[in-house]
């Protein structure tokens, strides 16, 4: 079994809730990966996707991603190359679209592009969406619209801001729960 611990813009493989969930992924037997990904100066999809290049052999039917922020829009962007169906994917305050804020520089090609829904669905097996209703970065109607095309479950949190450690997450016991859910099904 793997996961992938992808983080957003500014983001980084020891920030929020990474490592916490991380040690917890591995004491359920996960191999886990937590990429650092260019920022920001560097940062587009292009260059996130040819850091991920030396990941994409990893990718089976037992993989997992979880992503925050901008990661998922960059798992969807993965899910649209590979050529295997992997178990779930998790999306934590995620967004595929502009936000009208000061990431929209950083976050353009990630997002300002068609993606390819069927292909995605066909990619993984299961997808949870969660986002804050009272996410000062990303809209709540974001984490809305991105369960809506992935036909997904939505869960709607309360006054937890953008689900990272500005907002008190250094441990995220809902997403370790849903995982948990997900390997038992």
């Amino acid at each position: 079994m793997k996961a992938f611990i992808i983080h957003g813009t500014g983001g980084s493989p020891e920030g929020n809730w990474f490592p916490w969930l991380k040690s917890e992924l591995e004491k359920l037997g996960y191999e886990v990966f937590v990429p650092r990904f260019p920022e920001p100066e560097k940062m587009n999809l292009d260059s996130w996707m040819g850091m991920f290049g030396s990941y994409l052999d990893k990718i089976d039917e037992n993989t997992m991603f979880v992503a925050h922020s901008l990661g998922p829009a960059f798992v969807l962007s993965v899910l649209e190359k590979i050529h295997v169906k992997v178990k779930a994917c998790f999306f934590v305050a995620g967004f595929v679209s502009l936000l009208n804020n000061d990431f929209d520089k950083f976050n353009k090609t990630f997002v300002e592009k068609d993606f390819d829904w069927d292909k995605i669905k066909n990619n993984c097996s299961k997808f949870v969406v969660i986002n804050s209703k009272d996410d000062p970065y990303v809209p709540f109607e974001e984490g809305e619209k991105l369960a809506g095309k992935l036909g997904a479950e939505l869960i709607a949190l309360d006054k937890a801001g953008h689900i990272n450690a500005e907002f008190g997450f250094k441990k995220f016991g809902l997403i370790l729960e849903k995982i948990k859910k997900a390997i038992r099904e």
